[in-house]
């Protein structure tokens, strides 16, 4: 404590004006309270400063603040600023929730004389977990038995305390005897057998379906699986060296260098009869190429060169059957309908159309256009037999063509003999045609300048109409093969014919029509 020289000397004569015993007493206690003011005085004075600067805040203008476009705008307390504007920004995530104050509009705004408290410096660090106690088993100490543990344990109980064994040294856990493993592997042998039976049962294939009759109609056209397997069976030899529609195109029309190789599992995903499958499946329900290929997995350009190999070989190989039998076969067959009013009938003919997509050359559109079905179509003719089988079938021609010209150019007149009988509807105007054969016609009677029909007109009419029908139910069993319910497109034209006429012929096998 400082004090001036002449309070000194105040405080001297005051000391000597005053000597007796009181006096010397009184100032003894007047010493020690000037002493603890003093004291008192300079602590007080020493609190004011720490406090005022631990809690004051600083001013706003030692806050630098960097504006810039995006959102979480940092700053810096490194230096200073002239002046602060309403435009700064700062990151939020330095003040303290009561610092911010959230507008309706959705602004955060900071209140009047916040400033930011929260640092990464000041985070709290995560606490670091301590170490694990790791768990141990008792093991009873034998005779010659963990001759480490034994020697570095001895307590009253006469046991160790040893860490589990790992997968690494295993001594614990006993081995499996060799009689063990071997049921074991038998067992999962056993259950990996199962389970490739059930995949194979569940792949879309042929032989999915053996035992479902009703399936193998709706997917194949055939009845049952046993006729279904008994015309492959005819087809196989033959089919195991035929001319696959990839060799072709690698070689050319140069037939010479194209060589027949039998038919191996390892160059071809599928086997042979579940390519037939699916060519059935295609003819049958119309499923398109890229449906065929999910189904039988593999690729959409695998399945339209199976579809094309298989239509091109069933159409050489099932046009080669001798689908015209004798005259002696149709009388002997023949219906007792037909016997008692037209025994001579040899065929019946009828001419059916499918649509194809319109072509953009207008020649064509003309050539292949029907009144008939107002659409581009093509036109086939069929012939059957009194009792159902079909006898003959045409090429596709344009569907602007004649019932008499596609009779005189298919081929058909060639088949019949002398005094057969051809019956057919009023537009086979082919009379001219059949006297060169000495064939006879059966057509309804036409109504001329008459009027009205006589009574034994209406009778011939009904009775033609009613045997003539069979051949209009053989013609929807062909359209029962569903690739011909929509527009054919014009990209399965070269083949359109050869998957007209196996179709007409696969009906044969689906038994007798009545």
């Amino acid at each position: 404590m400082v004090v001036d020289s002449s309070d000194e000397e105040d405080s001297a004569e005051d000391m000597e004006s005053i000597r007796s015993p009181l006096g010397s007493k009184y100032m003894d206690q007047l010493g020690r309270l000037t002493l603890i003011l003093h004291v008192f005085d300079t602590a007080t004075e020493q609190i004011s400063l720490q406090t005022k600067q631990q809690f004051t805040r600083p001013p706003l203008e030692d806050i630098a603040t960097i504006k810039t476009k995006q959102k979480g705008t940092r700053f810096s307390l490194k230096g200073t600023v002239d002046r602060i504007t309403n435009n700064g920004l700062v990151c939020s995530a330095h003040f303290e929730d009561a610092d911010i104050n959230k507008t309706l509009a959705g602004k955060i705004k900071l209140i009047l004389g916040a400033v930011p408290t929260k640092f990464a410096r000041t985070k709290t660090p995560a606490k670091r977990l301590g170490p694990q106690r790791r768990s141990v088993v008792k093991i009873e100490k034998g005779d010659g038995e963990n001759v480490m543990a034994s020697t570095s344990a001895s307590n009253e109980h006469d046991c160790v305390q040893i860490p589990l064994a790992t997968f690494d040294n295993d001594y614990v856990v006993q081995q499996e005897s060799d009689s063990s493993k071997l049921e074991s592997a038998q067992a999962e042998l056993k259950q990996l057998e199962q389970e490739n039976i059930a995949l194979k049962e569940a792949k879309f294939g042929l032989e999915r379906f053996h035992n479902d009759d009703n399936m193998i109609n709706f997917y194949t056209g055939f009845k049952d699986y046993q006729t279904l397997t008994a015309v492959f069976s005819a087809l196989k030899p033959t089919a195991m060296t035929m001319i696959r529609w990839t060799r072709m195109q690698r070689q050319g029309a140069d037939l010479e260098k194209v060589k027949k190789i039998t038919f191996s599992l390892e160059s071809h995903h599928l086997s042979l009869i579940d390519e037939f499958f699916v060519f059935l499946c295609r003819i049958r329900q119309g499923f398109p190429e890229q449906d065929l290929a999910v189904r039988f997995c593999m690729s959409q350009t695998s399945v339209s060169r199976i579809l094309i190999t298989w239509s091109n070989y069933l159409y050489a190989m099932l046009g080669s059957l001798p689908l015209r039998p004798s005259r002696t076969a149709v009388n002997r067959n023949m219906p007792e309908s037909f016997r008692l009013t037209y025994q001579f009938t040899r065929v019946i003919l009828d001419c059916t159309e499918i649509k194809v997509q319109t072509p953009s050359s207008k020649v064509l559109n003309s050539q292949i256009y029907s009144n008939y079905k107002s659409h581009t179509t093509f036109k086939g003719l069929v012939g059957i037999t009194p009792c159902g089988t079909v006898l003959f079938v045409s090429s596709l021609y344009t569907g602007g063509i004649s019932d008499k010209d596609i009779t005189a150019r298919s081929g058909i007149l060639d088949l019949l003999e002398e005094y057969d009988d051809v019956m057919a509807d009023k537009g086979f105007l082919i009379s001219d045609l059949l006297q060169a054969k000495n064939a006879g016609l059966v057509i309804p009677p036409f109504l001329g300048a008459k009027g009205k029909f006589s009574r034994n007109e209406v009778s011939t009419t009904h009775e033609i109409a009613r045997l003539r029908i069979h051949v209009k139910r053989a013609i929807r069993r062909i359209k029962e093969y569903h690739i011909f319910d929509g527009v054919i497109p014009l990209n399965l034209a070269p083949s359109i014919n050869q998957i007209w006429t196996v179709c007409v012929i696969l009906t044969n096998f689906r038994g007798a029509l009545f």
